[in-house]
């Protein structure tokens, strides 16, 4: 199968209802701080050990941006311990935290103000974590592209190695596509499908294309 374009792709995915038992805009919690603390705990972990943590946390009254600000160390490195990394990862989410009350005041006004520059001068916060934030915590329209986007193209034929360039092509035909007042909609439901599809239809990195009617 050859593709036009993203737009191909995304219909294409669309038509295999894949997110038909997850939550609306696919990310739990999409538009909260919640969104926040899952992008830094996902790296380099599964997301069910990502749940985990957040369920501990949850718990603990500690999902708000006033209280990963004065959390001490130790106990957010214990309960966040499920997803791995946990020091480094306690340390990142601290800073961040404290960067955005200082820098934003609330949540609330990070998601009107921040752009993707100062996320990326954030200790911890690589192109996927910030454009994961953009995207799914402050309702932006912008494209997650990671490896699983990687391997579906590359199941199509199409290799790229630079993250943005994957965005680029991502974007392209969306944005011919759609209204723009849906971009943050379709890109936040286009990031889910691809993660979902290739998840099932993997074995090792090798992706199954399946034949869609």
């Amino acid at each position: 199968m050859q593709l036009s374009d993203s737009l191909e792709l995304y219909q294409w995915l669309e038509k295999q209802d894949l997110l038909a038992s997850k939550p609306p805009l696919w990310w739990p919690s999409y538009g909260t701080f919640e969104v926040i603390v899952g992008a830094i705990l996902t790296q380099n972990s599964k997301w069910e050990k990502v749940e985990s943590s957040l369920a501990n946390l949850r718990e603990n009254d500690l999902l708000s941006l006033e209280a990963l600000s004065v959390i001490e160390n130790d106990l957010l490195m214990t309960l966040i311990t499920p997803s791995g990394l946990y020091k480094t990862k306690a340390r990142y989410l601290k800073r961040l935290a404290i960067a955005i009350t200082d820098e934003f005041g609330d949540f609330e006004l990070f998601c009107r103000d921040v752009d993707r520059e100062w996320l990326l001068e954030q200790k911890g916060v690589g192109p996927e974590t910030a454009d994961s934030i953009l995207c799914y915590a402050c309702e932006r329209a912008e494209m997650v592209v990671d490896a699983y986007t990687a391997r579906l193209l590359n199941a199509f034929g199409m290799e790229y190695e630079l993250y943005e360039d994957i965005q680029s092509w991502c974007r392209s035909g969306i944005e011919d596509g759609y209204e723009e007042e849906r971009f943050a909609e379709v890109y936040a439901l286009f990031h889910g499908m691809i993660v979902e599809y290739v998840k099932v239809n993997s074995k090792g990195k090798v992706v199954t294309l399946l034949p869609v009617s």
